[in-house]
């Protein structure tokens, strides 16, 4: 599904990635992680046209990203903070993210349900609190039934049960044979989510692998000791 090749980023004389390569294919969950200033974000940024590289290629679905945002329609996005209008109302939001699809698709309305954004339509989005932002940020990412689901911390701010359906829902996805990209700095749910670890330091990709392959590479039975011992590693080299 994406494919990245020698991707170089410069911003002025800082370096944010340093030729990274990557390929993700569907039927996965995938985290990348990071400490700040490791190139994850300019990674996102570059692979959703946000940002361009300086130099590499990125495909998706086996064709080039060469300026036409058309490629986007088969990729849902949460970013980590909700840009909304603030003086739209939930319903009006829904709907103008549908307007601007193009309503060209069966709409995925699982967690508009479960998430009981129906009660809150007629709220702007100025007046809500984070938490439920999110709520409504969650439902617009799964809304089109994309191919490929990128999700900037997915479930910072949520309380417990909205948590829980969010990370189901993720799960259902990868079921489906879909790609999902998860950034996430609270370690527990990228253990009970990502088969898939992809550790960013310094613009580059530090390890690619399993969960499984990172125990047995640090000999750690846990994710939070296994990232612990490879930042040690890292810091000692």
């Amino acid at each position: 599904m994406i494919k990245i090749k020698d991707l170089h980023k410069k911003f002025d004389k800082n370096e944010a990635l340093k030729g990274v390569s990557l390929e993700l294919e569907g039927g996965q969950v995938a985290a990348i992680m990071g400490p700040n200033g490791s190139g994850k974000t300019t990674l996102l940024k570059c692979l959703l046209g946000l940002v361009k590289p300086t130099s590499g290629e990125i495909f998706v679905n086996d064709i080039q990203i060469n300026g036409d945002p058309e490629y986007r329609r088969n990729i849902g996005y949460m970013p980590q903070y909700t840009c909304f209008p603030e003086n739209l109302r939930v319903k009006e939001v829904m709907d103008m993210l549908k307007d601007i699809r193009g309503n060209h698709c069966v709409y995925d309305n699982e967690l508009v349900e479960k998430l009981q954004l129906e009660k809150i339509y007629t709220k702007q989005i100025g007046t809500l609190s984070g938490g439920t932002k999110q709520r409504v940020n969650c439902a617009a990412a799964f809304l089109f039934g994309q191919e490929i689901i990128i999700l900037d911390e997915p479930t910072a701010g949520l309380d417990p049960v909205s948590s829980e359906i969010v990370k189901s829902k993720i799960l259902a996805e990868k079921e489906k044979g879909k790609l999902v990209i998860i950034t996430s700095h609270i370690v527990s749910e990228v253990e009970s989510l990502a088969v898939r670890i992809i550790y960013m330091l310094e613009g580059n990709i530090y390890f690619d692998n399993t969960k499984d392959e990172l125990y047995r590479q640090t000999g750690m039975n846990s994710l939070n000791g296994a990232i612990a011992k490879l930042i040690s590693s890292q810091s000692l080299n």
